[in-house]
């Protein structure tokens, strides 16, 4: 396929449209609204088509044999809707409101056996096709698909020549937009020689209904039956996993507070027992994790890296939790392509001072020199890897002629937005970080030899913390993500906002349990290297969430060929590494506020 020349339109309007985002706070969720006269025309634009199965393989519609306009005129999209991979055009239909019209002429077409091809081909892979019409997506296949019988067999392909629009208006605003094939029969497209030409003439009718619903937020999503229905609240699931988590995390709160008490009374009193003796005695008769006070706030090695790990986290942190809370407010439209892209990026470049801030703060308190190199690796740490996925996936749209692929225009555009906005907020956080920063003020005073590890059995290595801290967040967020998963790489629409906040709180709760009762029994051993340690071990739910990824893509749904695989795994890593980073914060900052708790309570000489 032949990729079309985008327009500068929309190119041109995305950039004072971000700079008035950024400045003023305009909401580019908020559904607009038409008020339409009757007999005032209403354009059907068309948008894209792809394989139903690959959500993200679109392409656009008039690179297809189909009715086109002399100049084909595109519509100003905004930065979400070229994201989403929107290419809406101006159609030949003529639509006016409230007028009826039955089996009017679209266009006569002569097409070669190579349109025809492409036309089989596409019908083969289950095209479908998008239309918007004030604002409404409509949806449709492309053709018909016949497949029967083993001997003899079957195989029927057929193209639909005539569209029946459905739109329902209430007063003058319409409500809802449908196309239909009910009553049509396909096109054979079956039995043509090479060089014989397939004469087609394209038709469609409107019909108009009144409606007594007066909002479109009022009608459901799926009503329109192309697409399924809206997720339902699996109650049973989500009763099940929450379940799991309280005794989880009562057993884990019950448990560690039990042993902590014993240890605490156990030690405090042993060192009043033997206040009399050398504190040297002292350290030679006890054992667990008070003898590792004077280890146990050694700084790590690798700090600025820890840094960088530990701001980043908290930015996607704050990213994840304004989404979901943006959510929960309304303030994203179904009927609005793109606003929850729109809202990730403009949240991404303004919670950049986030990480700016947290890493800086950090890495001067434990001693860091290098500040500047601290704040290019902060902005780096995502920046990168995000870059160097986007670029494999948008090359693999683009050699394909997929809308997916980014314009010029549009990757100039983000990387402005970073540039002007996200790169320099993280320096200002960086610079609040660093002059705001007090000194580590650890419990216990840390000797300048460190001490000997002793040998640990095999249950409490680093890879064994690794898969039961990675492990029980994962199954707290389990059925949940295969909603999420549904969505974002299916057909569903996802609007359990609600329940998917509460999740996520579930999530950072687990983990931040996990995390101290795994630091527990590592210092229990008389090993004080938690540092790297606590942010590897919930972390590496990053890890399941991507293999969860690969058994989804190969069990729970139907995506193929190169455009939807790349894009697919590409994403899955990034979306597992976000995790990492996110949970990663979690277990760090419960694990040390744990150990400040346990040996502040500790009394020592």
């Amino acid at each position: 396929m032949t990729v079309l020349g985008y327009p500068r339109s929309w190119s041109c309007q995305c950039l004072p449209v971000l700079i008035l985002l950024l400045a003023i706070g305009h909401e580019p969720w908020a559904e607009g609204v038409t008020h339409y006269k009757p007999g005032d025309p209403v354009i059907l634009y068309v948008n894209k088509v792809g394989p139903y199965h690959n959500p993200q393989e679109t392409y656009h519609y008039y690179q297809l044999p189909v009715c086109c306009p002399e100049k084909i005129r595109h519509k100003s999209l905004s930065l979400g809707e070229v994201l989403d991979g929107d290419r809406m055009a101006e159609s030949l239909y003529e639509i006016r409101f409230r007028e009826n019209v039955e089996k009017r002429i679209l266009c006569h077409m002569q097409l070669s056996s190579a349109q025809v091809e492409q036309l089989r081909q596409a019908i083969e892979e289950l095209y479908y096709f998008e239309f918007v019409v004030d604002d409404l997506p409509i949806r449709g296949f492309v053709g018909y698909m016949e497949e029967s019988g083993f001997l003899p067999h079957s195989h029927k392909i057929g193209l639909w020549t005539h569209l029946d629009f459905h739109l329902e208006f209430h007063g003058d605003r319409i409500i809802f937009a449908n196309v239909s094939v009910r009553d049509v029969k396909p096109h054979s497209l079956d039995g043509l020689r090479s060089d014989e030409l397939l004469g087609l003439t394209h038709t469609y009718s409107v019909r108009w209904s009144e409606t007594s619903v007066e909002q479109r937020s009022d009608r459901r999503r799926g009503d329109d039956g192309f697409f399924p229905r809206t997720l339902e609240i699996h109650w049973l699931s989500i009763i099940n996993s929450m379940v799991l988590v309280f005794l989880l995390v009562g057993f884990v709160a019950v448990i560690l507070m039990r042993v902590l008490r014993n240890d605490l009374a156990r030690y405090n009193l042993d060192e009043e027992t033997s206040s009399g003796g050398s504190s040297d005695d002292f350290d030679q008769g006890d054992n667990g994790w008070k003898i590792i006070h004077t280890d146990v706030f050694r700084f790590p090695p690798y700090r600025g890296l820890l840094c960088a790990v530990l701001g980043v986290g908290a930015q996607f942190l704050a990213l994840g939790t304004g989404i979901i809370v943006m959510a929960l407010l309304g303030m994203f439209s179904v009927h609005r392509h793109g606003a929850i892209n729109s809202a990730a990026i403009l949240l991404y470049a303004l919670t950049c001072c986030i990480s700016g801030y947290v890493s800086s703060h950090f890495y001067r308190q434990i001693g860091g020199e290098r500040w500047v190199w601290n704040i290019i690796l902060t902005t780096s740490l995502f920046s990168v890897p995000f870059f160097l996925t986007w670029s494999v996936v948008n090359s693999v749209h683009w050699a394909n002629g997929s809308t997916q692929a980014l314009p010029a225009t549009t990757i100039l555009l983000l990387l402005t937005v970073w540039l002007l906005v996200g790169f320099p907020l993280t320096v200002i956080g960086g610079i609040f970080g660093k002059n705001n920063a007090s000194p580590f003020d650890a419990p216990c005073r840390t000797k300048n030899i460190a001490r000997e590890i002793p040998s640990q059995p095999w249950y409490k290595s680093t890879v064994i913390h690794m898969t039961v801290g990675g492990f029980l967040p994962f199954s707290a967020i389990s059925v949940e993500l295969y909603y999420i998963f549904a969505t974002v790489w299916g057909r569903e629409q996802y609007t359990l906002y609600g329940i998917l906040f509460f999740v996520f709180a579930i999530l950072l709760s687990v983990g931040a349990c996990i995390s101290i009762a795994l630091t527990y029994f590592q210092l229990s051993g008389e090993d004080y290297r938690w540092w790297w340690r606590s942010v590897l071990s919930v972390g590496s739910t990053g890890l399941f969430i991507f293999l969860y990824s690969v058994f989804y893509y190969a069990r729970r749904s139907n995506m193929s060929g190169a455009v939807q695989t790349v894009e697919f795994f590409g994403y899955s890593l990034l979306t597992g590494y976000v995790f990492f980073l996110m949970l990663g914060t979690i277990s760090f900052f419960s694990s040390l506020k744990f150990i400040r708790y346990i040996y502040v309570n500790l009394k020592m000489d």
